[in-house]
């Protein structure tokens, strides 16, 4: 029997954190949307990342356990993504043992699932599959665990990571899949790093490397890249590549559109990477929760998520706007117009991430090369 489709969140992007509110919301909507899966892994917890080695504050700790049982309660996985940046580079007797002990601080989350993640990394370097799979090994003999999730360093076909990160080894992904159990997935982001399609023979290439069915990272509607800071993405996932701006072709290829198969059929789910704005992203996920988790897939109904009537209709009057103009085509007189018209419904979570925006609150963190 098939192990059920996961399809849920990955909160794993760049620049300016959730709140711990916004995340233990974000958990309840994922709940009343049906969706299974809640992956906490920003790229700015330094704690899981840059200084992995480092144990959780008390105080952080707290908050993450809190946001660990709501998840719990509510019937939603709850899984936390280590990056031990490049301990491949040096995965030495001290640093396995800085590692084990890392373990035991997040065995106290009683996360069920765990993803080991080697994104966003050199990986330019002799025997890298050999040492991931060390490291991985370790990882889970030691977690407590039910469930995990390898993240490769090559996990896109697309050349900006060769670009970024070096040459990819020879045979590496084919190394990975031959030797992890067959029980792990494995998170793939598609033909780019940002795709808008999934074609059926890519997904059949990238199983057959695998020898498995990929876990899609889907990078919609995330916007942390250089290029995408300045825009909300609002439309439904199955036409957010459809633009109706003609000046958006440098943001989207209008070819590439978003579709339901061949996903549920060659991949074992799909995880998508928000926005830096934890509440607008409920707007397009709702979306993606009526193509794959409803019995019966439908049209979401936005009344459910934007719960302020007047937010819900001026939002719906400034999405296309919002996600193929941005805050590069509004002048000073059109900024200053929209933040007085949404700061009337402050502090709708909402409204108030609108206004940020409009203020320029969400800037694009260097540190997101891709």
């Amino acid at each position: 029997m098939n192990p059920p489709f996961r399809c849920g969140t990955v909160e794993g992007f760049f620049g300016r954190q959730w709140s711990w509110l916004a995340r233990q919301d974000h958990a309840s909507f994922l709940a009343a949307q049906q969706f299974t899966t809640y992956l906490y892994a920003p790229k700015n917890d330094d704690y899981l990342r840059k200084q992995w080695f480092m144990p959780y504050p008390d105080s952080t700790f707290t908050e993450l356990k809190s946001l660990a049982r709501h998840c719990a309660s509510l019937g939603i996985e709850f899984g936390v993504g280590l990056s031990p940046f490049e301990l491949y580079r040096d995965f030495s007797a001290t640093k396995r043992d800085l590692l084990l002990r890392k373990l035991e601080q997040l065995n106290q989350l009683q996360a069920p699932l765990l993803a080991v993640l080697f994104d966003d990394m050199l990986g330019e370097l002799p025997g890298l599959a050999t040492t991931q799979l060390q490291i991985f090994d370790c990882i889970s003999r030691h977690s407590n665990a039910e469930k995990f999730v390898l993240c490769p360093t090559y996990y896109s076909s697309d050349p900006l990571l060769v670009k970024h990160f070096g040459e990819q080894p020879e045979h590496y992904l084919e190394q990975l899949g031959q030797a992890l159990p067959a029980e792990v997935d494995v998170l793939w982001t598609g033909p780019r790093v940002i795709s808008h399609s999934y074609p059926r023979d890519h997904l059949l290439e990238i199983g057959a490397k695998l020898q498995r069915k990929p876990l899609l990272w889907d990078n919609y509607p995330v916007n942390d890249a250089k290029r995408l800071t300045a825009f909300l993405h609002l439309q439904p996932f199955d036409q957010r590549g459809q633009s109706k701006n003609p000046k958006a072709g440098a943001l989207l290829n209008q070819d590439e559109v978003f579709t339901l198969t061949p996903i549920r059929e060659l991949c074992s789910g799909l995880l998508a990477n928000p926005m830096n704005q934890a509440y607008l992203s409920q707007i397009p996920l709702a979306s993606l929760a009526a193509l794959y988790q409803q019995a019966v897939p439908g049209k979401c109904s936005l009344a459910a998520v934007v719960t302020n009537p007047h937010v819900l209709a001026q939002l719906a009057q400034d999405s296309e706007r919002f996600q193929w103009q941005g805050l590069v085509q509004f002048d000073a007189a059109e900024k200053s117009r929209l933040l007085a018209l949404y700061q009337q419904w402050l502090p709708d979570p909402m409204a108030q991430e609108v206004c940020a925006w409009l203020e320029g609150g969400y800037a694009f963190d260097p540190a997101c090369l891709t």
